[in-house]
């Protein structure tokens, strides 16, 4: 550094020529030594236990009838605090945070919609199943808004808590055939982040439970 410090601060005697390449590496080495001094303040990066969302076992698949219509299922859109890869928490009231060194394998959005396709599998009533990620032509589109993700404490303990406006779209007119608001609560057993991510799986089965069974009525009745 003291080198650095010399060469920059050379004096010129009178009478010097100061050449183009001199000038230029005298800036390179002061913007070196910025760039060297800003690396060493910016803070570190917090490392993150990454959970994929768990699931439960796979129940029987529907005895009914599988119905002759198929079914594109979109990412649900979502709020800022809910677009990203943290495990979200609402300690109290209006407050947002998330858990410290805990992040999602995939957005929260992205969760839900594979979730949702899981449960639509594993039912077997819709046997013609796409995403949005390849845009294919489907009979309908399972369209939504995901209202709430996040980690709620009630009584003291916290419980996974998904809200969901769902609305099933004909593909061909755009024209809204039903909508439904979900919410559904699965207490953790204890306050620990794999706790509560186990309590975001069993959450997200029963949501998609029950967005399959009604999607399945209102599509077959709409058709």
């Amino acid at each position: 550094m003291k080198v650095l410090q010399s060469a920059l601060q050379r004096p010129r005697r009178r009478g010097d020529v100061v050449s183009v390449p001199w000038v230029a590496a005298r800036w390179l080495a002061i913007g070196a030594a910025v760039l060297l001094q800003a690396c060493s303040i910016l803070p570190k990066a917090e490392p993150l236990d990454v959970y994929m969302l768990p699931s439960s076992p796979p129940a029987a698949a529907s005895a009914a009838e599988a119905v002759p219509w198929s079914l594109r299922i979109a990412r649900p859109a979502a709020g800022v605090h809910l677009s990203g890869q943290r495990i979200v928490v609402v300690p109290e009231d209006s407050r947002i945070s998330v858990y410290k060194g805990a992040g999602w394998s995939d957005p929260a959005p992205v969760l839900v919609r594979n979730r949702l396709l899981d449960g639509f599998r594993a039912d077997g009533r819709v046997a013609t199943l796409s995403t949005d990620e390849k845009q294919l032509h489907a009979d309908f589109e399972l369209d939504s808004d995901l209202r709430a993700f996040q980690s709620e404490y009630r009584d003291g303990r916290p419980e996974a808590v998904v809200r969901l406006d769902a609305r099933l779209v004909h593909t061909v007119t755009r024209r809204i055939v039903a909508s439904q608001s979900f919410e559904v609560r699965a207490a953790a057993v204890d306050a620990e982040v794999p706790a509560v991510v186990k309590a975001f799986g069993a959450a997200s089965d029963r949501l998609a439970a029950e967005v399959v069974d009604w999607a399945v009525r209102e599509g077959s009745a709409a058709k």
